[in-house]
């Protein structure tokens, strides 16, 4: 027993050692822009400096409304923003603004909750004033990762709705799930703790999970649903996982139905 207490131990600490000074290459993977897609959208390309970095994405300029909203994307921990720009007739909002993450596609600097969080809060403050639209008339998404920070904008500005798409309570509770051994309490440095904020929130939501999510555990998602303070409608997608939620039939018709304010499918 001591001899294997002599080996388990050096490797355990190997362990928690790399899964800390490691964890942002675990939990920010950042994209270029595709070369097709920063020529195709040229003409939409949007900038905004905050801290000293620039922060470069695409804003989708149109007519704004109660029912035709200004819809801010925040995408996955692994998603270059502008792969949505071929689907804004899917999304059916007014305007929207897709903006990259530090070091994602063509921003500087380097991600970080903490200046995730910000960038979120100082861009959408920027383009409302620029382009003179009310806060009620936005409606924000987040998906996997994005879900943490349309989560953090919703809790600083009381915007018309949020729409979720395979969310987490926190990111914590997913490592825990994901790497049961390790304290990942006392090694997240971003712990993106979504739950917490959630009570305070009074914002309708629409949260969207596939049934058979593979990374972000389907008891998480229902944690955050469970924690909210506004009224939420929930989409389980059956059989869909993390990344082919968006290819199911439910999918586009639930988001379109909630950016709108629709009851059912009709016009």
């Amino acid at each position: 027993m001591f001899d294997l207490l002599k080996i388990l131990v050096p490797v355990i600490l190997v362990g928690l050692g790399l899964l800390y000074f490691f964890q942002d290459a675990l939990i920010f993977f950042p994209q270029p822009t595709p070369e097709v897609n920063r020529t195709q959208f040229e003409s939409h390309a949007y900038q905004v400096t905050h801290a000293g970095v620039d922060l470069r994405g695409w804003y989708v300029r149109g007519t704004v409304t109660a029912e035709k909203p200004l819809l801010v994307y925040y995408g996955g921990n692994a998603e270059e923003v502008s792969v949505n720009l071929g689907d804004l007739d899917q999304f059916g909002a007014g305007a929207y603004l897709f903006m990259n993450y530090r070091a994602y596609g063509d921003s500087g600097g380097r991600p970080s909750q903490a200046a995730l969080c910000r960038d979120a809060v100082h861009i959408l403050d920027h383009v409302l004033r620029r382009e003179k639209i009310p806060l009620e008339h936005v409606m924000l998404m987040g998906r996997s990762l994005g879900s943490g920070v349309a989560v953090h904008v919703a809790a600083q500005r009381k915007v018309r709705g949020v729409i979720l798409v395979t969310p987490f309570d926190s990111l914590t509770n997913v490592a825990r799930h994901h790497y049961p051994i390790f304290p990942v309490r006392l090694l997240l440095k971003h712990p993106f703790d979504s739950r917490a904020l959630a009570p305070t929130i009074r914002t309708p939501a629409l949260v969207l999970v596939g049934s058979r999510d593979e990374v972000i555990p389907n008891e998480s998602s229902f944690n955050l649903v469970s924690a909210w303070g506004g009224p939420v409608e929930t989409v389980v997608i059956e059989g869909a996982g993390h990344n082919d939620v968006h290819l199911d039939p439910l999918y586009w018709p639930a988001i379109q139905r909630f950016l709108t304010g629709r009851k059912d499918g009709g016009e």
